[in-house]
């Protein structure tokens, strides 16, 4: 095969069928476990919080962050005592107040507790961007999402409340975007995190899990009309109004390929007069956690239990099993489970009866964690 057409097919399995990497549904129906009688409420308390990493992003992102926060029944009750944390990452084209909503929290957290599971501190911080979602990494474009989850936001929780501050006590967990985010954030921070949890992460593979048979040609008339529709924006608050597929494709560039020399956007497309452009593409493959999960062997090795489950009709099931294969070839201890659903439609449940309690078994509680 000609290089041209090479580079043209690569340039389709990594950009094209976006939505097969952010699904199209995006969180949005999801089944909501039954009230568990007699279960005892949270204290749900929304703060901004500040954040260095993001100060003087070229994008024009608030470093003042929305986030939402979730103290445990006895809380107030019994003011010595202190809790483990769990950091809760949202996906792409919702924030947190929305993320909240589609897990149905605090229902769940306290359906959670109720049905057994050990108190602990639930945090939902808040990584939406202008176009759609910051994809939890660390660009000049957008700021340094990485270090806002693993540095600032934790920084600020356990300033302001009684947490054990010690990285056995604290856990991550996201989906989908969040997903990818606690993949990312997980690999790189187990001097902070003690505990990870993926459900259902996207953009694991430098391709989506599908690949597509559009014809060179027309991927190259695809590539121009996106060029000429993203050169006509004066200022990244003009894409509000693209379709998503456009507006996850900015966000990428936005996260993996900034260009701090490239005004109004400050990052470079994949394409260029409908070309493939190696050095940007090679950007975005090298965000992507099946490319350099093997650099990050030795940080898993220190986290005390890794979990993943995925829907049976989720399309990033076959990544999330390509990861999972990973971690097995490395003899990293982790689960992973195929459950029945879709993409969202088992979200809730998994926050009740899957996720909290991973946390519980496995997070410290005591403020001596040994």
């Amino acid at each position: 095969m000609a290089a041209p057409l090479r580079m043209m097919r690569l340039l389709c399995l990594i950009v094209l069928p976006f939505s097969a990497w952010l699904p199209l549904d995006a969180q949005v129906q999801t089944e909501v476990p039954a009230i568990i009688a007699g279960a005892k409420p949270v204290t749900v308390e929304r703060v901004k919080v500040h954040s260095v990493s993001l100060e003087n992003n070229l994008e024009g992102e608030s470093a003042d962050r929305d986030v939402i926060i979730y103290l445990p029944p006895s809380y107030f009750n019994d003011k010595k005592r202190h809790y483990p944390t769990v950091y809760a990452l949202h996906g792409y084209s919702i924030g947190a107040e929305q993320w909240s909503q589609e897990i149905h929290v605090p229902q769940t957290i306290e359906g959670a507790f109720a049905l057994g599971s050990k108190e602990m501190i639930v945090v939902l911080p808040d990584s939406k961007t202008i176009y759609g979602g910051s994809m939890y990494s660390s660009s000049s474009t957008t700021g340094n999402f990485e270090k806002f989850i693993a540095n600032d936001v934790v920084a600020y929780v356990d300033a302001h409340y009684r947490t054990i501050a010690d990285r056995r006590s604290r856990g991550l967990v996201g989906h989908s975007m969040g997903g990818y985010g606690s993949v990312r954030i997980g690999l790189k921070h187990p001097d902070i995190f003690g505990s990870l949890y993926i459900m259902s992460p996207c953009c694991l593979s430098p391709r989506p899990a599908t690949s597509s048979n559009t014809a060179p040609d027309k991927v190259t008339e695809d590539a121009k009309a996106f060029e000429f529709t993203v050169a006509a924006l004066k200022s990244p608050k003009d894409a509000a109004d693209l379709p998503f597929y456009s507006r996850a494709q900015l966000a990428s560039a936005a996260a993996w390929s900034p260009n701090p020399k490239h005004p109004p956007l400050y990052f470079d497309l994949p394409t260029k007069d409908g070309v493939p452009q190696p050095e940007v593409m090679a950007k975005w493959a090298a965000n992507a956690p099946l490319a350099f999960v093997d650099q990050y062997i030795d940080n898993l090795r220190r986290y005390d239990a890794v979990a993943m489950d995925v829907g049976d009709q989720d399309g990033l099931r076959f990544d999330a099993g390509r990861l999972h294969d990973a971690f097995d070839s490395y003899g990293i201890p982790n689960s992973f489970e195929i459950y029945q659903g879709t993409h969202t439609s088992a979200v809730a449940d998994r926050i009740q009866n899957h996720v909290i309690p991973f946390f519980s078994q496995h997070l410290c509680a005591a403020r001596d964690c040994k």
